[in-house]
């Protein structure tokens, strides 16, 4: 769920609770301003986190995983953003024209990685060569480019890195690539098997209708 729904939604548990219970507190309990105030405030910070705890429980159900494997998850999502964002700033620093759509098209596979197991945390485990092999290299090996790239004289030796570290590069993007293309694995099976029903009922359709005409020909024989 979103952050700011999520915390709309906490809200409006918490305040229409805090109002009830300060009124409560006044008219049948009988309690002072001061006092029906402090209730009140403990009585909406309970619903506000009780609300949040049953968003929690609902959001992991719903995506199939304990609170043991969202937090392992959670953490891995979070010691991976400083990365990506290293990742980001080096390829889009490094002043090489030829090599511009390139650097952008790994930012955007990259990007498109993190907000899929962002908004759906079980795809982590389809995602988990990227984030614990690919990432990393993709994020020092464009950071020794950039660094190389830099470098005011080009030498024959430094020109040779260069060389090699583009070619790496390349190589590491079609494993990326192939790393979304894993995290999407289910849904790309999901439409084949969607494409398969299609076919099979416009078969169908088709068949039927092929035989209901021949019976009408027949008939007016």
């Amino acid at each position: 769920m979103n952050g700011f729904l999520a915390f709309f939604i906490r809200m409006f548990v918490a305040i229409p609770s805090s109002i009830g219970v300060w009124l409560a507190s006044i008219i049948a309990y009988d309690q002072t301003y001061l006092m029906s105030s402090g209730i009140a405030v403990a009585g909406g910070a309970a619903a506000y986190t009780a609300t949040g705890l049953l968003q929690k429980q609902r959001f992991l159900s719903s995506h199939q995983l304990s609170r043991q494997e969202y937090k392992y998850i959670r953490r891995n999502l979070d010691e991976a953003k400083p990365k990506i964002h290293r990742l980001q700033k080096a390829l889009l620093s490094v002043r090489d024209l030829p090599t511009l759509k390139q650097r952008a098209d790994l930012v955007r596979v990259v990007r498109k990685i993190q907000s899929l197991t962002q908004k759906e945390p079980r795809r982590f485990y389809q995602a988990e060569q990227f984030y614990f092999s690919h990432l990393d290299s993709a994020v020092e090996l464009t950071e020794k480019y950039m660094f190389l790239t830099a470098q005011p004289r080009k030498t024959k030796e430094l020109t040779k890195s260069l060389v090699e570290t583009k070619r790496t590069l390349d190589e590491l993007k079609e494993y990326i690539e192939k790393d979304l293309y894993q995290v999407l694995s289910n849904d790309i099976d999901d439409l084949h098997y969607e494409i398969d029903v299609a076919k099979y009922s416009i078969r169908s359709l088709k068949e039927s209708q092929s035989i209901k005409k021949a019976g009408d020909i027949n008939e007016r024989k």
